[in-house]
């Protein structure tokens, strides 16, 4: 069986969660406070970041999208990057987005602010980076909003690694009550569809112990 080293809010684990998920693959998880720079973690990874994936006994991949592009090739179906050169293209295009520029202006801070901080014993989030945070966030719904007025799925008709690569990427934040969606109707709707998708549900079941999600979190209908 294939083993999972994550940790509950992190996008990128929550990426290849439900890729795992969609694809059926039974996967032990194995959860990681990657802050905490743990010597055995960083044997296997030494960027000292999750997620890392072993298959069995000689083989430690790190890096969310290359183990996601070990899955789609390993695993191929259903496939989750596009049928088509163009398609591929785009499906990773927007995966980059999400995982770089998403993670660098968004999820990076509001984690740090409000999980990291606090599991660490480090005293409460800076206002100054919140706001900062929820500033570059709306920016990012705007642009969801957008390809989802334009498009079935954010990558094109078919529901792509795009789709996980934000929803997970938005689930962490809406944890944190931070995603205004009565601002962001058609993102709002894109990402109820996606959240009602089976392999989404086991990712909305989260709970980090003294850190509860609104109400709304894990409501299919929102």
């Amino acid at each position: 069986m294939l083993v999972l080293y994550h940790f509950w809010l992190s996008p990128q684990s929550r990426k290849l969660r439900v890729q795992l998920r969609e694809k059926s693959i039974e996967v032990e998880l194995r959860e990681e406070r990657y802050w905490e720079r743990r010597r055995e973690f960083l044997a296997l990874n030494p960027v000292g970041e999750v997620p890392v994936l072993l298959d069995g006994d000689n083989l430690v991949l790190s890096d969310s999208q290359a183990i996601a592009e070990y899955l789609e090739e390993t695993q191929p179906r259903p496939g989750l990057l596009g049928g088509s050169p163009r398609q591929r293209a785009e499906t990773r295009r927007l995966v980059a987005w999400f995982d770089r520029k998403f993670e660098r202006e968004v999820s990076h801070y509001l984690l740090r602010e409000k999980v990291v901080k606090r599991l660490n014993g480090e005293g409460g989030p800076d206002s100054e980076v919140l706001r900062a945070a929820a500033y570059n966030l709306d920016y990012h719904l705007q642009y969801v909003g957008y390809l989802a007025e334009r498009r079935n799925y954010l990558a094109g008709d078919e529901f792509s690694l795009a789709d996980i690569a934000a929803a997970a990427h938005l689930s962490c934040i809406d944890y944190l009550s931070d995603v205004a969606w009565e601002r962001h109707g058609e993102a709002k709707a894109w990402y109820a569809k996606v959240k009602s998708r089976p392999s989404f549900r086991a990712i909305l079941a989260d709970h980090i112990v003294g850190m509860s999600p609104p109400k709304h979190y894990a409501n299919l209908d929102f």
